[in-house]
């Protein structure tokens, strides 16, 4: 309840409740006068006319023995302590930490003291964002513009399909954002179980492990079993037209929706904590998620997961709250609770309508008869129940004791305890409070007047109950909160009297005598009066009953305006949208009528099949994290240390010293052993060989699989270039694809994926590994193509292709493999991603509007800017000196997914490398620098890896190449933009090999022989050859080969001079059948 500690004198003064006669004015006494009359009365007390030290003393002893023993003897005599507050931090960098806040504050209650919840590192952060950013677009010098082509997408994630009172709240807020221009889609999380799963459905799943339309069969079986579980929150959300898709609740279960198809992500609930198994592996760390916490299940197991040792658990949910970039609780109490994992990201959007929609079920669901039997409640007791605010409640007896002497005048109204009409029951909500403190409030109760019974404390556990089947509900808090109680929403929403006091963010949502009443803050006497009126003949007068009434119909969308347009605002700040993106409408901007009001109407059908029970909400997710960590211990149980230092406590030191001594002198002994033994040494010649051998062999250890025996046999392969373990389960697994990651991290265990970053050290840079995206496996790849790719033909696919349903079927990997063997179109490009179905281009806008539109306006100009460079002429500065792109009906090639002879690819690359190179020079100055170019709206790792998705386009338009589209599902082709029709069209000339081959060793010239020392991309990209290097080269194995020989002859000369000594003598054994001398010996000379 509110703090009155030192309040009770100004009550007195204001509103006594024992007023005495009115006194006159006096003069005030001299301050002699008032020492001698002091002095007399301590004279009569003792009996004596003067006082020394002595008696002094003994008096001040025996006042001090008499306080002691009355405190001692004082029934339920205890020293209560305010509880503190541990508030989440709201400073940079103060961690998870924060100041401690009493519980109820001191006597700065009774004067409006504010506990405030400020987010500041959130506020602070997007200031910060803003500045800098209209700071660095300042600075670039090129206007950049906003070229909408379609709707900002939200994907809202929940963790169930019950009807509740999120579900209501986000249904409401997606109506109205609907209405501001988003465009979003529903995911559900829920369990998988074996009575769900088909046995045919668990034999595809596994079989798609090993056949090469893995993914394919995987997004069937999602799209089959999880719609079973369908419910009708489903139909809600299709209502107002938002689509739902089912996620498994699994998390080794593979989830296959590509987040980065969605500008933010909304998640409800920790329930739908599985989803964050995805969003904490790239390529979806970057995406903005807003996750909205409303359980307090997890915060009240803090605790207890501290003590058990359960370390692991509590990290895990760290690490989930910090990826969210804003965590959103729907009051101010929740993130208190919540401190523990608090990183900077809090936010509170007050209100929801949890408190009304428990209302409904409680009146439904309740006997209220059964209720008040178990609180200590007659049928026809008036019941009050007193309640504050969870900053306030605490043990404060004096609070306490003024509240129930302003209710004590009600008394009058009831007859004595021993009759059997209705009686005054008062219950007063605390928190958790001492046996002593309950019998020192039952003499507090006694001493106001309260029969013993009448007045009693209420836990936590009966709070629900109590404000179900109380009569009249007294707010007894005096502090001035940031939003509207919402104890005070669930009470009107209970159709019960509300009388609290007249606080500022109170006075905003009531009405004085219209839904509610309210007394004076500073004047707590008047709740008296306020009492009796509403208080007829022992019931509640027919005024109050009225003011209930008008109340429940107040509360049933209290705070539906502040919350739909928090949420609004949160958007606006919270997520940035890219340059495609049509902006949606401002917070401000939001038709009251849209915000005013929940979406009721669509639950009425429903509401029946809400739980009651709001307190086991996220407790699902917790078991099946505790159990996992159990499994986990049973399995690899930890060491105690009390285990370990009776183990080494047993063992016989001696013992072991001598084991050890010995263990010594046997490995002495073999190292001798095998020095004396010979051993083989070969020539150096041989030695080299072995080396080469296993350098030339050690790539290939790991390659001999199956597939790689029949991808060796194949005329193609399709690489897939990917980053991050999110993307795994849109990758192939069959002989036809393989993998090629852009990172040594991340890449899939047991696979034989390339790992690019060792092909092209480029790609250990952060900054080129983002900027160039598949590009950087591009180059990858023809960076000595012959040692990893030994197919005629070579292809890529998206893994966002396989994300949207539009990778190659079994018939166009057909259909496509027999073109190549037949030459159907000889050297062609193929492809099977269409920009006029792209989500980017809802207008169907032609080549370069659409290249403009993702690219913030300034794709024309980048690209001619980048043509100037490397060309090294000089085009005219309007924009129509660009090579000509047709808009003749026929399409373009988007998302990296086509197939090309592997002699184009590596022309293509030529290209690309001095294209990219001369982006490079145009934007690595300002981009490196502060994380923004004139190619996008805000902060972007990939400025120019938009132009690199659409440039083999202009590649292979302008190369003279026959472009064929590939229907993804049935394998039909199409060849677009014939090639009879170019003519006139074409920049031949700037795109044919010999120009490029030109101007790629004019590069590698420049670099072998200057050697510039300038900051230079394209050596970077792959091979620098040209043809002195070659003679170069040629020349210096020539030399090489001439010094062998040379060695080789000197050699063998030397041999041939080398001196050579006489034989002084030969040793000749004697016959066995000699007996002459033992000293006799013969010499033959030679």
């Amino acid at each position: 309840m509110g703090s009155l500690e030192n309040g009770a004198a100004a009550a007195a003064a204001v509103g006594s409740y024992k007023r005495g006669p009115s006194l006159l004015p006096l003069r005030a006494p001299s301050a002699g006068a008032r020492r001698a009359r002091a002095r007399s009365r301590l004279k009569r007390l003792l009996l004596v006319e003067k006082v020394d030290y002595l008696q002094w003393i003994v008096t001040a002893a025996a006042f001090f023995f008499v306080a002691i023993v009355f405190v001692a003897f004082l029934p339920g005599s205890v020293v209560v302590e305010r509880p503190t507050l541990l508030l989440p931090s709201r400073r940079p960098g103060g961690g998870g930490g924060g100041s401690l806040l009493p519980l109820g504050g001191g006597s700065e209650a009774v004067g409006g003291a504010v506990v405030a919840f400020e987010p500041t590192r959130l506020k602070e952060k997007w200031a910060r964002e803003r500045r800098e950013e209209a700071e660095s677009l300042a600075k670039l010098g090129t206007p950049v513009r906003r070229v909408g082509t379609r709707k900002p997408r939200l994907a809202m994630v929940f963790g169930d399909l019950s009807p509740g009172a999120m579900q209501l709240q986000m249904v409401s807020v997606a109506s109205v954002l609907e209405a501001m221009g988003y465009e979003m889609k529903c995911f559900f999380c829920l369990r998988v179980r074996s009575a769900d799963l088909l046995p045919s459905a668990i034999v595809i799943l596994l079989a798609a492990r090993f056949r090469k339309d893995a993914c394919d069969t995987a997004l069937l079986l999602v799209s089959l079993v999880f719609t079973f579980e369908d419910g009708p929150c489903g139909n809600i959300w299709r209502t107002i037209g938002v689509p739902v898709s089912i996620l498994p609740e699994d998390s080794s279960l593979p989830s296959f929706v590509d987040w980065l198809d969605y500008d933010g992500i909304l998640v409800n609930s920790i329930e739908a904590r599985p989803v964050f198994s995805s969003l904490l592996h790239e390529p979806f760390k970057s995406i903005p998620v807003i996750w909205t916490v409303h359980e307090c299940s997890l915060a009240r197991r803090i605790a207890e997961y501290n003590s058990s040792g359960m370390v692991q658990i509590i990290d895990a949910w760290k690490e989930v709250f910090s990826r969210a970039n804003v965590i959103v609780f729907p009051n101010y109490i929740l993130p208190v609770m919540y401190a523990a994992f608090d990183s900077g990201n809090y936010f509170v959007i007050p209100g929801s309508p949890a408190e009304a929609f428990q209302a409904d079920g409680f009146i439904a669901k309740s006997s209220h008869q059964d209720v008040r039997i178990s609180l200590g409640v007659g049928p026809n007791d008036f019941l009050i129940a007193i309640v504050g605010s969870p900053f306030s409640y605490g043990a404060n007896l004096m609070e306490e004791a003024l509240f129930l002497q302003a209710v004590s005048p009600l008394l009058q109204q009831y007859p004595s305890v021993n009759s059997t009409q209705s009686e005054l029951k008062v219950r007063m909500f605390t928190g958790n409070v001492t046996e002593k403190y309950r019998m020192a409030f039952e003499a507090v109760a006694l001493n106001a007047g309260f029969p013993r019974g009448a007045v009693e404390l209420i836990t936590a556990e009966d709070e629900d109950k109590l404000l179900g089947v109380a009569d009249l509900v007294i707010y007894g808090s005096f502090l001035e909160e940031q939003s509207f109680p919402s104890v005070l929403v669930q009470v009107m929403s209970l159709e019960k009297l509300v009388i609290a006091p007249d606080l500022r963010i109170i006075r905003e949502h009531i009405d004085d005598g219209v839904n509610g009443l309210l007394f004076p803050r500073k004047n707590i006497g008047i709740l008296s009066q306020v009492l009796v009126r509403s208080v007829s003949n022992g019931n509640l007068s027919i005024s109050g009953r009225k003011i209930a009434s008008a109340g429940k119909a107040h509360a049933k969308n209290l705070m539906a305006s502040e919350t739909i347009e928090g949420y609004a605002l949160l958007m606006e700040n919270a997520i940035k949208f890219p340059a495609d993106v049509l902006s949606p409408l401002s917070a401000g901007d939001i038709p009251l009528a849209l915000k005013q009001e929940w979406k009721w109407h669509l639950f009425e059908d429903v509401k029946h099949l809400y739980r009651m029970n709001e307190s086991l909400a996220g407790s699902k997710i917790l078991q099946k994290l505790e159990e996992e960590w159990h499994s986990k211990q049973m399995e690899h149980p930890p060491v105690s240390t009390s285990k370990i230092d009776e183990a080494f406590s047993a063992i016989a030191w001696e013992e072991q010293r001598a084991n050890e001594i010995l263990e010594a002198k046997r490995k002495m002994e073999e190292e001798e052993f095998k020095d004396r033994n010979d051993q083989p040494h070969g020539t150096w010649e041989e030695v080299y060989r072995n080396v080469k051998r296993v350098e030339r062999l050690k790539n290939e250890l790991h390659e001999r699989d199956d597939r790689e025996l029949e991808r060796t046999g194949q005329p193609l392969c399709i690489y897939e270039p990917f980053f991050g373990e999110g993307t795994w389960p849109f990758l192939h697994q069959s002989s036809l694809y393989r993998g090629i990651g852009l990172s040594s991290k991340g890449r899939r265990p047991g696979a034989d994926d390339i790992d690019a970053s060792s092909r092209l050290p480029l790609l250990n840079n952060v900054y080129y590994r983002d900027i160039l995206g598949e590009f950087g496996a591009f180059f990858a790849l023809a960076n000595r193509i012959d040692r990893i790719h030994k197919n005629s033909w070579i292809g890529f696919q998206s893994w966002r292709a396989t994300a949207r349903k539009a990778n190659l079927s079994n018939n166009a990997e057909s259909a496509i493999l027999e073109a190549i063997e037949s030459q159907k179109y000889g050297d062609a490009f193929y492809f099977w991603a269409r920009m006029d179905q792209d989500p980017r281009n809802h207008a169907n806008k032609d080549f370069w509007s659409f290249c403009d539109a993702i690219n913030a306006g300034n794709c024309r100009l980048a690209v001619l800017e980048a043509f100037q460079k490397m060309y090294g002429v000089k085009f005219d500065h309007e924009l129509n000196s660009l090579p000509h792109m047709p808009n003749d009906g026929d399409t373009w090639s988007v998302m990296q997914s086509w197939v090309l002879p592997t002699r184009s690819f590596l022309e293509f690359v030529m290209f690309s490398r001095m294209f990219v190179d001369a982006l490079d020079a145009q934007m690595y100055g300002k981009h490196h620098l502060t994380g923004h170019c004139i190619l996008s709206l805000h902060k972007d790792r990939h400025c120019y890896s938009r132009i690199l998705e659409l440039i083999v386009n202009v590649w292979a338009f302008h190369s003279a190449r026959r472009m064929v589209y590939v229907n993804p599902e049935t394998g039909a082709m199409e060849e677009q933009h014939q090639l009879s029709d170019r003519r006139g069209q074409m920049s031949v000339q700037w795109f044919s090999y010999a120009t490029l081959k030109s101007m790629d060793e004019d590069l590698a010239e420049e670099f072998d022989s200057d050697n510039p020392d300038r900051r230079w991309l394209w050596p970077q990209t792959g091979e620098v050859f040209w043809q002195g290097l070659y003679e170069r080269e040629r020349n210096m194995r020539q030399q090489e080969k001439e010094r062998r020989k040379q060695q080789s002859r000197d050699k063998i000369l030397r041999i041939k001079k080398r001196a050579r000594q006489k034989t002084i003598g030969k040793y000749i054994k004697p016959p066995p059948d000699d007996t002459g001398g033992l000293n006799h010996t013969r010499t033959v000379d030679d």
